[in-house]
């Protein structure tokens, strides 16, 4: 069994950070800290975890913000000297997101050098949020940064919708403000910082969607394959929904003279069970017809409606008079983000975003 999360900030972490920040203050409570931060952190969830941490310095650490980030910015890992990184950083991000805002550009550079060492992409939405033109100029600065983490945490920290994070307001409402960010870091040599910037994408077209076929369209004409991929991988949400003119940017026409014969190998399964899909697919138009082939599987819903999900199949380009056979297995297992009902379910083919053959089964669970 994989290791709670939660256990990322253990006692121990506590600890290194109540010895690193010693070395560098001349006043600092060690035991207060280690009491306050310790004091039942074992029985709370992770964020739990990384404010009661946070709270903890903020009772311990000087009130003068400059003279606090001076200390925090000497805890960081240097050329000639380790410190602090990985999830012990996560406190000291959000310590600065709620003792920072008045001292501004300080705490933007303190989250940057501590960025390369664990992402501060929690730590500057709020600053975003305050004052969103000031910290978008810095940020903007950023996608020229030599550090790699520090690119990506241009474009990962001001997604509209960040898992795990505070949403923001604004840019949800508005998100053009970020295009220029994200547009500078479309060619990063990084697949790294590429594949931040099509989730970011990904989720503006879910409040936006023409903003972002508008954006993709502008951006794909003789584009390299790496930012092609880019652009797709942002348009996932859009592809899966049949959106057509997100279709159109990659040469997915609304599907014609296409013939779907499609089965399952089973009419019945038990919850952790799978299917067998199987599919052809012809076509007999008088030209070739590049089509994209998903599936829906909708769910039955306590009240008996279903609720799709889309899942990704294959692509190809078909000539006329030519088809396809494909096969693969679909598993129905629990997850913690669905819960299961008994009973009649059906599997739609999607070619371009269109419904073009079903198949149903019944579920029971157990």
């Amino acid at each position: 069994m994989a290791e709670p999360l939660k256990n990322l900030l253990h006692p121990g972490v506590v600890t290194d950070i109540a010895d690193r920040i010693a070395r560098g203050a001349s006043v600092f409570d060690r035991e207060k800290f280690l009491r306050l931060a310790g004091d039942g952190l074992e029985t709370l969830e992770l964020m739990q975890r990384s404010l009661k941490i946070r709270d903890a310095l903020v009772e311990t650490l000087p009130q003068p913000f400059a003279e606090a980030a001076a200390i925090l910015a000497a805890c960081l890992p240097r050329d000639d000297a380790p410190g602090l990184s990985g999830w012990a950083l996560l406190p000291l991000s959000q310590y600065v997101a709620l003792r920072g805002l008045g001292e501004f550009d300080l705490s933007l550079s303190l989250l940057r050098a501590l960025t390369p060492h664990f992402t501060a992409e929690f730590g500057i939405r709020v600053f975003i949020d305050r004052d969103q033109d000031r910290a978008l100029a810095t940020i903007h600065s950023w996608t020229q940064d030599t550090n790699r983490h520090v690119r990506r945490l241009a474009s990962e920290g001001t997604r509209p919708r960040l898992p795990w994070a505070m949403r923001l307001p604004k840019l949800i409402r508005d998100p053009k403000p970020i295009l220029p960010i994200l547009t500078a870091l479309l060619d990063d040599p990084e697949d790294y910082v590429r594949r931040s910037v099509a989730n970011s994408l990904n989720d503006i077209a879910k409040d936006h969607p023409d903003l972002v076929v508008a954006f993709v369209a502008g951006h794909i004409v003789d584009a390299s394959p790496e930012r092609r991929q880019l652009l797709r991988h942002a348009s996932r949400t859009l592809l899966k929904q049949g959106h057509p003119d997100a279709l159109g940017n990659f040469g997915f026409a609304p599907p014609a003279g296409i013939n779907a014969r499609f089965s399952l190998d089973r009419s019945e399964i038990v919850l952790g069970e799978s299917l067998g899909l199987r599919l052809a697919v012809s076509h007999d138009a008088e030209t070739s017809q590049k089509v994209m082939i998903d599936y829906a599987v909708h769910h039955r819903k306590a009240n008996g409606a279903s609720s799709p999900k889309v899942f990704k199949w294959t692509s190809a380009t078909l000539a006329p008079g030519r088809s396809i056979e494909i096969e693969k297995r679909h598993a129905i297992r629990p997850i913690t983000t669905r819960r299961y009902y008994p009973g009649a379910h059906r599997i739609v083919i999607l070619v371009n975003g269109q419904e073009a053959a079903e198949a149903g089964f019944d579920l029971a669970l157990e």
